[in-house]
């Protein structure tokens, strides 16, 4: 499992969900955050079987976070994810 983090502009959220709908991601956590030279921005974190890392990654340029520059993201590791509310574990608790 990995967990990726990435800064995009507000408006492009709706769009970023589609995208990775596409490719069965069902969860995303999204901040409001404000970067100084650029304003506020939305900070989305998606935990992702590890299957599914690269074609969530090649989506993500498709919403480019600064004109001049490719995603702000990063890739961590997760040792385990668990959802609370159905006590599921691994894969099936994204």
């Amino acid at each position: 499992m990995k967990m990726i983090t990435a800064v995009v502009r507000p408006f492009k959220l709706d769009e970023l969900r589609h995208a990775i709908a596409q490719l069965g991601v069902q969860g995303v956590t999204v901040t409001e955050v404000h970067e100084m030279q650029h304003g506020p921005r939305a900070k989305v974190e998606i935990a992702v079987d590890d299957l599914i890392v690269e074609p969530v990654l090649e989506a993500l340029p498709i919403l480019p976070a600064r004109p001049h520059r490719r995603w702000d993201h990063r890739v961590s590791a997760l040792e385990q994810t668990i959802r609370i509310r159905t006590g599921e574990t691994g894969p099936a608790a994204t």
